[in-house]
């Protein structure tokens, strides 16, 4: 088995050289460095397990695998209890997590400013997500008290959503994980600030973080615009406790079931952001873990009133105009955060010469040519921001099905020659919200 050297390995983003020189020093304006722990298995698709930039650690998702078997045997139980396995998958991704947060110099406990859980379920099924019903039946507790042996109080942020299939066979849990590196430490100021492993609110230096799991009112017969406005409500009274406002609001990513939901989410998005929205992605079959009656959930990131970082909001004619209420990306300092990209046109349908010729069904590759066309937008939104494909740094993809899932990473990898960005890969199970579209990406990039 083939893994990385021992110790830590700091790349940076223009070396394309296969042995990768040991660095402890910051780059002097951030740019990005690859991180690459020892002693942990390497990866099997071309990502990179961790990059710093701009004072930020991005953490690529982690599975209980060992990429040779399927899940690794320490992870590995022949009990009957879905708990059991759950629990032994969680103790391990975490192990590896916080290995590699340590190769990178900071503390998983103190320094962990957002994290994001993807749980595998059957349920719900298609037909209950079409009928609103978003309960994916998860023992969560199971890797909840693992995470938190991991964790400090106050915080992170976190989010926790069933999802249909994850990349290895069995596995059930894939954990990635934002840290922040700049000396300090989280500040909450809610009451969940005193349990390790989440806070509904996090202050970190100029950024406010919010969770998706914070919402706890009665969900009984209300529709989707109306949790989404006491969500926003509830998420406006929490950064404003956290010296923020909505108005602040950088990226938000909203979560919700079935697709047919987007437009009621939508009404209620307009409401809250009028004008100058964040940037957003919209993820839909999410099994809402959070609790039954569930039809959607809202995460932010959101700048503190009194940091004197610029919003601006990135706009090129080059890529298409958003077909909702978001901007192309948004620019924080040396930070871009994209809203979803999709092989979408300006109107929300499938972009031309993204899907086989009807008459023609065996002929194409529509999941390599839908990653190339989002790719060149990503590009000139790049471009538009001062920066350039080569620097974007995290990318979170959520395939319809799994078999699109080789041909869209292979395009994905032979754009980024040098340091290739840290990677989610999650299988939704269904068709999205644009028609035919078989990727749904959530990116992050750097700003020189």
């Amino acid at each position: 088995m083939q893994t990385a050297a021992t110790g830590m390995v700091l790349t940076a983003s223009s070396s394309a050289s296969a042995e990768k020189p040991k660095s402890n020093s910051k780059s002097l304006n951030g740019a990005p460095q690859g991180v690459w722990p020892g002693g942990l298995e390497k990866p099997l698709m071309p990502y990179t397990p961790a990059i710093k930039a701009a004072g930020w650690l991005f953490i690529a998702g982690q599975l209980a695998s060992d990429f040779e078997t399927g899940v690794a045997p320490q992870a590995r139980s022949d009990s009957d209890s879905p708990a059991e396995h759950l629990s032994l998958q969680s103790r391990f991704v975490m192990s590896n997590v916080e290995k590699t947060v340590a190769a990178a110099g900071l503390d998983m406990g103190r320094d962990t400013a957002r994290i994001w859980q993807w749980m595998a379920s059957p349920n719900p099924t298609m037909d209950e997500f079409e009928s609103g019903v978003n309960w994916p039946g998860i023992e969560t507790n199971a890797h909840f008290s693992q995470r938190d042996k991991f964790l400090k109080s106050p915080g992170p942020s976190s989010t926790a959503m069933g999802v249909k299939a994850l990349m290895v066979k069995d596995t059930l849990l894939e954990v990635d994980l934002i840290c922040i590196d700049d000396g300090g430490q989280n500040v909450s100021f809610d009451a969940t600030a005193q349990k390790p492993g989440s806070a509904s609110s996090v202050r970190r230096g100029d950024w406010v973080l919010l969770s998706s799991e914070t919402w706890a009112r009665d969900t009984n017969g209300k529709s989707t615009e109306q949790q989404a406005n006491e969500i926003f409500e509830h998420l406006n009274s929490l950064a404003t406790a956290a010296g923020s406002s909505l108005s602040r609001a950088v990226k938000a990513e909203v979560y919700i079931g079935h697709p047919s939901e987007y437009p009621a989410m939508e009404i209620a998005w307009k409401r809250w952001f009028p004008d100058n929205p964040p940037a957003r992605v919209v993820m839909p079959y999410m099994g809402m873990t959070g609790g039954r009656g569930r039809r959607v959930e809202v995460a932010l990131t959101l700048l503190a009133n009194d940091s004197t970082k610029i919003i601006e909001t990135i706009y090129t004619d080059k890529a298409p105009k958003p077909f909702s209420h978001e901007p192309q990306a948004v620019k924080v300092g040396n930070l871009l955060f994209f809203s979803q990209q999709m092989p979408a046109d300006s109107n929300g349908d499938l972009a031309p010469g993204m899907a086989r010729h009807p008459n023609f069904p065996f002929y194409g590759l529509p999941a390599r040519e839908q990653m190339r066309y989002m790719l060149k937008n990503v590009a000139a939104i790049c471009e538009a921001s001062g920066s350039s494909l080569e620097n974007v740094i995290r990318r979170v993809c959520f395939h319809d099905h799994g078999e699109n899932f080789a041909e869209a990473m292979d395009e994905w990898a032979a754009h980024f020659p040098n340091l290739k960005p840290v990677s989610t890969s999650i299988v939704l199970g269904g068709p999205l919200v644009v028609s035919g579209a078989h990727t749904l990406l959530d990116i992050t990039a750097y700003v020189p």
